[in-house]
């Protein structure tokens, strides 16, 4: 006879950790805090360290606690911690060990200068679960000092990013190139060849993204200076123009399409949240309009992802410019253009962000599925056009080997 067996062992591609429906929360983003010791001169939330008013609204440790608690029972897997700089709280490793006692996976954005031996170790004991990303602004003093505009600052990264080799925990460089010109991002490429112990990705042309707290025009106009036009954004995209072009191909294969007047057709909401150091609930990291933010210290997580969040996503545009264009745009998907970002740029949910839309226009020539002066919402046979592009796409990338450089002056970018 034989022995009664308790388990069954089932191959890992008919394993479902599901097997009933879908967890209302897979992943939850926390802001811990607002302030940093940072002052990068790109950053929308980089309170000063030392604000007193800020770090008194802060969610207390007990509040963060009840927080986790609740996602975790409803599925959550992962938790991001950010900030500005989640280094910063001094409960940081309560917070840290907490999280991973419920078997939450940690993600950790930080800057990594306050990095410590001790929180080395923590790290190397009680591993993260996930990613630790660290942001690097340069590659020496005087290229990461100039964004970061705090002196000292380069040695802490420095040093931070060694105690991590050093305890052998896996993190990613975000690498973040201001000003935006094509000898910067050259000269970046270079050292990263230079430290193959780093893990650090292709560097992307970072996201200037304007205010999405309350609206602060010094910052805005320093973060608009920063900004450059889509000819000069394009030369840098398309640093590797076979590359380049066969990925927007294919994500212009797979995604686009006209999205008429729904606003959210993103995944902000859905399996997931954020939550800012003041315990108010948003879709989205960067999503702040005041009708889209759930307060959770009168609520629950529960309440705003069955009730709150499902009546935003069903938000409808009412913009004339957006109906015109947003709505009627095939290259929607393609763009910057989200809730958030209008909420950012133009304080709306629903207006046309001309920077972006500018550049998307721009793409969208450069790889043959726009004509010269023709605009995105004005075209009816858009899907043949794609459809047409990507029979050809091995063909366009074969007659691209033959060009040493895209048809760009960079000469005043660089």
């Amino acid at each position: 006879m034989k022995p009664k067996t308790y388990s069954v062992r089932v191959p890992l591609s008919q394993f479902d950790l599901w097997p009933n429906k879908t967890p209302l929360l897979l992943h939850l983003d926390m802001e811990l805090t607002e302030r940093c010791n940072n002052n990068c001169s790109h950053c929308y939330i980089n309170l000063p360290a030392d604000d007193f008013q800020a770090k008194k609204r802060e969610l207390i440790f007990e509040e963060i606690q009840s927080i986790l608690n609740e996602a975790a029972s409803l599925g959550c897997l992962t938790v991001r911690f950010t900030g500005g700089e989640p280094l910063l709280r001094d409960d940081f490793e309560d917070i840290y060990i907490y999280s991973r006692k419920l078997g939450l996976k940690v993600k950790i954005f930080t800057n990594g200068t306050l990095i410590t031996p001790h929180l080395a170790e923590l790290f190397s004991r009680f591993p993260p679960g996930d990613t630790i990303q660290v942001s690097l602004y340069g590659w020496n003093r005087k290229s990461y000092e100039a964004v970061s505009r705090v002196p000292g600052s380069f040695e802490g990264v420095q040093r931070g990013i060694k105690l991590l080799n050093a305890h052998n925990i896996p993190f990613i460089i975000n690498a973040v190139v201001l000003p935006l010109k094509i000898t910067a991002f050259q000269e970046l490429e270079a050292w990263i060849k230079t430290v193959p112990l780093l893990n650090v990705p292709q560097p992307q042309i970072l996201a200037l993204h304007l205010s999405c707290r309350d609206r602060d025009e010094t910052r805005d106009n320093r973060i608009k200076a920063f900004r450059v036009g889509p000819q000069e954004q394009l030369a840098l995209e398309a640093r590797k123009p076979e590359s380049y072009i066969d990925d927007l191909i294919k994500f212009c294969s797979r995604f686009c399409g006209i999205p008429g007047d729904i606003l959210f057709g993103c995944g902000a909401g859905v399996s997931r949240g954020c939550v800012d150091a003041y315990g108010n609930l948003q879709l989205c990291l960067l999503l702040r309009h005041p009708e889209t933010v759930y307060h959770l210290k009168i609520g629950s997580l529960t309440h705003a992802i069955l009730d709150f969040f499902p009546k935003i996503r069903k938000f409808k545009a009412k913009d004339p410019l957006y109906l015109e264009r947003c709505a009627r745009c095939f290259l929607h998907s393609l763009c910057e253009q989200c809730p958030a970002v209008s909420w950012m740029e133009n304080r709306s949910l629903d207006s046309w962000p001309k920077h972006f839309c500018d550049f998307t226009q721009a793409q969208a020539r450069f790889i043959g599925l726009l004509k010269e002066g023709e605009k995105s919402w004005e075209v009816t046979d858009w899907q043949e056009r794609i459809n047409k592009l990507f029979d050809s796409k091995k063909l366009f990338s074969k007659k691209q080997k033959n060009k040493t450089s895209i048809h760009i002056d960079k000469r005043s970018y660089s």
